[in-house]
């Protein structure tokens, strides 16, 4: 046997022995029948700060990546890709695929046409909400998600590294303070080499002391980072929400944009009114709505078509199919109403300044 594979099975009997020994002390912690190092409070308080940080955010990770990406396929395979280092697809979002449809349907309906015209229109800022989009959700994944991803991937798996090295160490010093008590038991002191034996369980109490006064403390500066970790977050939450501010404040202009441009569509467009929401019960201050524009174009129905509006909960993820329907998430709180002649499978559901249809059997009425 050569020397180098003598090294190799000492180097592994070494190591066993001190599972061996880490695992009988963890043992005999548990049944009641050894003591164990206590962590002081602050340190305790420290760990479960880290603990809370790390459930937290991945929380806060899975819950807004399933609002920048609601088809959790999608978001499944970008998130593949991004392990593989390939590079995520830039797919049509729902509103490239609605403005595309218009400005298809305006071209062969007749541009010229007060329907064609609205169509193409509508389509063309359709397709900008598309580019829109598709840039709050870059900056978004740039600046807040990757660097919430990165904290998990470095810093929390480093900090659980240490921590499990840290218990290790713990383990092995009241393993060698438990070897020290028993070489100064009564039964061992009447060895012939006892003196031997206390001498050697000290020589090693010691070096179990001070391995684990230094893991303890490079652990406990990892775990007092999360403060600076907190800061880093907040930094990030805020270029969060100046690209949404952004965002919505794109789309709230190319809107505005188009109503202008629809009301200067040549014909009876031009005196379409605006939507005026619901006024409360009681207030006398409503305007007279004009009289509905000839044609049919943007007429409203004789009766209120979102009549009997009521709370649901969705029962199970849906994933919209086109886009006339919307997907929605598991638990979601909607409005829903039916409309005119729609089939009774279905329901309109409303999200803030989204709606679309959702299937009935997803849904739980509430209210």
């Amino acid at each position: 046997m050569t020397s180098q594979t003598m090294e190799n099975v000492k180097k592994f009997a070494g190591q066993a022995g001190t599972f061996f020994t880490r695992a009988r002390q963890y043992t005999e912690e548990k049944l009641g029948s050894a003591e164990k190092t206590e962590l002081d409070a602050q340190f305790e308080n420290l760990q479960q700060r880290a603990d809370r940080t790390k459930l937290w955010t991945e929380r806060i990770l899975s819950r807004t990546e399933a609002v920048l990406q609601p088809n959790p396929s999608r978001r499944m395979e970008d998130f593949l890709n991004t392990k593989l280092d390939r590079k995520v697809q830039d797919r049509e979002t729902n509103f490239d695929g609605c403005g595309a449809t218009m400005i298809e349907a305006g071209n062969e309906l007749g541009p010229g046409t007060q329907y064609g015209a609205a169509l193409v229109q509508c389509g063309s800022t359709q397709k900008k909400m598309g580019q829109f989009e598709k840039e709050f959700m870059q900056s978004a994944i740039t600046n807040f998600i990757n660097p919430l991803h990165n904290f998990l991937d470095a810093d929390m798996k480093t900090i659980s590294k240490e921590r499990k090295i840290l218990e290790n160490k713990r383990l092995d010093l009241d393993a060698a303070k438990g070897k020290l008590r028993k070489a100064k038991s009564p039964e061992s002191s009447k060895l012939p080499n006892s003196e031997d034996l206390i001498r050697t369980a000290e020589a090693e109490l010691r070096v179990a002391q001070s391995e684990f006064d230094r893991q303890y403390e490079i652990t406990k500066l990892l775990l007092e980072g999360i403060s600076s970790a907190h800061s880093n977050h907040l930094s990030r939450l805020q270029y969060f929400i100046e690209a949404q501010q952004a965002y919505y404040e794109q789309c709230l202009k190319a809107m505005t944009e188009l109503q202008s441009q629809m009301a200067n569509i040549p014909g009876s467009l031009g005196n379409i009114r605006p939507y005026n929401p619901p006024q409360a019960a009681g207030n006398s201050s409503t305007t007279p709505s004009a009289p509905p524009i000839g044609g049919d174009i943007l007429q409203d129905s004789p009766t209120d078509p979102q009549s009997g509006r009521r709370k649901a909960r969705v029962l199970y993820d849906y994933d919209a199919s086109d886009p006339t329907e919307l997907s929605c998430l598991a638990d979601e709180v909607m409005t829903v109403y039916s409309l005119p002649g729609m089939d009774k499978d279905w329901m309109m559901a409303e999200r803030g300044s989204q709606q679309g249809r959702v299937p009935l059997t997803y849904l739980e009425m509430i209210s």
